[in-house]
């Protein structure tokens, strides 16, 4: 068994319009949604492995923000690539990872992230699964979390439809 988290940076600030995209910072909402997910993460006892971050300037800050709650010292790498990466980009970086890690979290951008959730997601089973597909297709906000569980023994085993979604998480949703 896999298991993929999807973390959508956090809110970014959009306030200096001669700053480059990838150079944006987040903003106060984007300050206070981090930690709070970072918390519902600990609270949850999700631990990845390893984590992929975009190179963004918000999505190193959002880690910056939530690695303490990841439970333990984790591994994380920042990958220029994963700069506004496409699904198939991304299946390619989770099929690559050394079979010993058994939790990736990638920290990334929409539409990527979004779509690659979907992607790796299988059709509902039941109407609990079909209340939490419904809210991830609803909107995948910013700082929102997805859980996937895959069935695959090997990284390289993953495949689209393939797994579960066994958690969505939007900083809306979380109860103060």
């Amino acid at each position: 068994m896999k298991t993929i988290y999807l973390l959508r940076h956090a809110k970014s600030d959009w306030g200096d319009a001669a700053l480059a995209d990838h150079d944006r910072r987040l903003n106060e909402r984007g300050r206070d949604a981090a930690p709070r997910m970072g918390a519902y993460i600990k609270a949850k006892r999700y631990k990845p492995d390893l984590v992929l971050c975009s190179t963004a300037r918000r999505t190193v800050e959002t880690f910056e923000l939530v690695k303490g709650d990841l439970g333990r010292e984790v591994t994380v790498e920042f990958e220029e690539g994963l700069y506004l990466a496409e699904p198939r980009h991304l299946m390619q970086r989770l099929r690559s990872q050394d079979d010993a890690v058994k939790a990736v979290m990638f920290i990334g951008h929409n539409p990527g992230i979004a779509q690659f959730a979907n992607e790796l997601s299988a059709s509902p089973k039941d109407a609990a699964e079909e209340k939490v597909h419904a809210r991830m297709r609803e909107k995948f906000s910013t700082c929102a979390l997805a859980v996937i569980q895959s069935p695959a023994k090997a990284w390289r085993d993953v495949r689209a439809g393939g797994g579960t979604l066994k958690d969505f998480m939007r900083p809306k949703d979380l109860k103060d």
